[in-house]
C-alpha cells in the first residue's frame, strides 16, 4: 500500500491520519493561534483614547498570520511524505493549507478538498480509511 494521508483541519487543530504498509497513525497538531483579531470583540468604544488602549489592527493581524503560517508549516512537515492527501474541514483553513502545499510544491498530491462539520478523531480516521479503501 502506498503512503496516504487524510486530515481534518480548522484554525484550532488538525487531526492527521497517516496510512501506510506499516499501519495507521493518528496525529493531532494544535495551532495555539489566538482567535482572529477584532476590535475589542466587535464592540465599538466611545472612548476617544481607544487607539492608545489596543494594539494597531495591522500589528494584531500580522501576529495572527504569523501564528497561522507556523501552524501550517507544522502540518506540512507531518504530511510531507504522503503520496496522496485528502483534506477536509469546516472553514477556510483547508483552502489556506492547500495554498501552502502549492507553495511547497506538494499541491499535486492533493486528491480531494471537502467541506464537512466538526468530527471526532475516530470519525476522521474512519472517513480517511473509507476514502482510501473504496
Amino acid at each position: 500500500m502506498k503512503n496516504v494521508t487524510g486530515l481534518w483541519i480548522d484554525h484550532r487543530k488538525a487531526v492527521i491520519v497517516r496510512i501506510s504498509a506499516k499501519g495507521e497513525e493518528i496525529l493531532t497538531i494544535k495551532s495555539n493561534v489566538e482567535k482572529q483579531p477584532s476590535r475589542v470583540d466587535g464592540v465599538r468604544s466611545n472612548d476617544s483614547h481607544e487607539a492608545q488602549l489596543v494594539k494597531a489592527d495591522d500589528s494584531r493581524e500580522r501576529k495572527f498570520t504569523g501564528q497561522l503560517n507556523h501552524y501550517y508549516a507544522e502540518v506540512i512537515a507531518a504530511i510531507r511524505a504522503a503520496e496522496s492527501i485528502l483534506i477536509f474541514g469546516p472553514g477556510e483553513a483547508k483552502g489556506e493549507l492547500k495554498n501552502h502545499l502549492d507553495q511547497a510544491r506538494l499541491g499535486e498530491n492533493i486528491i480531494a478538498l471537502e467541506t464537512c462539520d466538526k468530527m471526532t478523531d475516530g470519525q476522521v480516521a474512519s472517513k480517511v480509511r473509507d476514502y482510501f479503501h473504496k
